[in-house]
């Protein structure tokens, strides 16, 4: 099981951005695709992006294509989804999960952070 931590959440105006990041405590974090979902009050969670091993296989949701990025650093255990261009519809707490699959694809049995707030402001 891989132990997730996220933070770079906060309090943005419209038009703002935010870095947030997903860091592993323990596990084999490098080895595992990483995805970022996303929970806003009353709705389902939703996927808004994940990235692969190796890091050119990524994927958005296509509310968010051209205005977030993934990167992954693997010495330092972290990926990272950059958010530019934030919308007050981008408010909600945000999850990163690893994907606990051979294949390194986006795809399997997950382990999910704690999450961390983002409020974008109109």
């Amino acid at each position: 099981q891989v132990q997730l931590a996220e933070s770079g959440g906060g309090l943005v105006q419209t038009g703002g951005s935010l870095r947030l990041s997903c860091g592993a405590t323990s596990g084999s974090f490098n080895s595992y695709a990483i995805g970022w979902f996303r929970q806003a009050p009353g709705q389902e969670r939703e996927g808004v992006s994940c990235v692969g091993v190796p890091d050119v296989h990524q994927w958005y949701a296509d509310s968010v294509k051209g205005r977030f990025t993934n990167s992954r650093d693997n010495a330092q255990k972290s990926v990272y989804l950059q958010m530019n261009s934030l919308l007050p519809e981008d408010t909600a707490v945000y999850y990163c999960a690893a994907y606990r699959s051979a294949s390194g694809y986006c795809d399997g049995p997950v382990d999910w952070g704690q999450g961390t707030q983002v409020t974008v402001s109109s």
